[in-house]
């Protein structure tokens, strides 16, 4: 048995083909809670800087007001080969569907003042790729170099030589991590869920 918090082994799997990255099976497996997100509740962002699909640099511990901060692992291209076994990852697939789920939400998620980015280890070019293809109307963050990774040492896991990012997303104010919602499953509700956190967060404060 891993103990919790433990690092865990890569992931090793071939590649084969795959269905459109839209559309997801009724049978993905469930992710667990392995406590590795436990220690971001808090947390400032970090004085470092990604690019953004925009090909700006985006100093994180800048960013002003609420932020949303979904973490993926990879989008998919339609046509392009999965790898063998990558539904069967728990928690691997559906950045499709969360990103465009954060898209069709970003009117509702800006009446919370929020401002909305997805960060994954993707090349720029790659997620510029998805930005077009998706019209997703929020930037996506590149930490192809692992520097965000390796600051706050966040969960990731090996899939044939790439090392991927674990689904999770932060609610950010003023340059701290309020809320982490890990894992995130189903993926194509996490926006809903955010905005269900919001809307209570907002009730309390009403009420108090």
């Amino acid at each position: 048995m891993k103990k919790r918090g433990a690092l865990q082994e890569p992931e090793i799997v071939r590649t084969t083909s795959a269905p459109n990255p839209v559309e997801l099976p009724k049978d993905l497996p469930c992710p667990v809670d392995d406590g590795l997100c436990d220690h971001l509740t808090g947390m400032a962002l970090p004085n470092l800087s990604l690019t953004s699909t925009t090909e700006l640099a985006c100093n994180l511990s800048l960013l002003q007001g609420r932020v949303v901060m979904y973490l993926y692992p990879m989008t998919g291209k339609p046509g392009v080969p999965l790898s063998e076994g990558w539904l069967q990852i728990p928690g691997a697939p559906g950045c499709t569907p969360q990103s465009c789920a954060f898209r069709d939400h970003a009117d509702e998620l800006r009446q919370y003042n929020c401002s909305v980015f997805g960060i994954s280890t993707q090349s720029s070019e790659d997620q510029r790729e998805a930005v077009a293809r998706l019209h997703l109307p929020y930037e996506l963050l590149s930490d192809a170099e692992f520097k965000l990774t390796e600051a706050l040492r966040l969960p990731t896991f090996v899939v044939e030589g790439k090392r991927m990012i674990k689904r999770q997303t932060w609610i950010v104010e003023v340059g701290k991590i309020i809320k982490v919602f890990y894992p995130v499953f189903p993926p194509e509700r996490n926006a809903s869920d955010v905005i269900a956190w919001l809307d209570g967060k907002r009730e309390a404060m009403c009420q108090s």
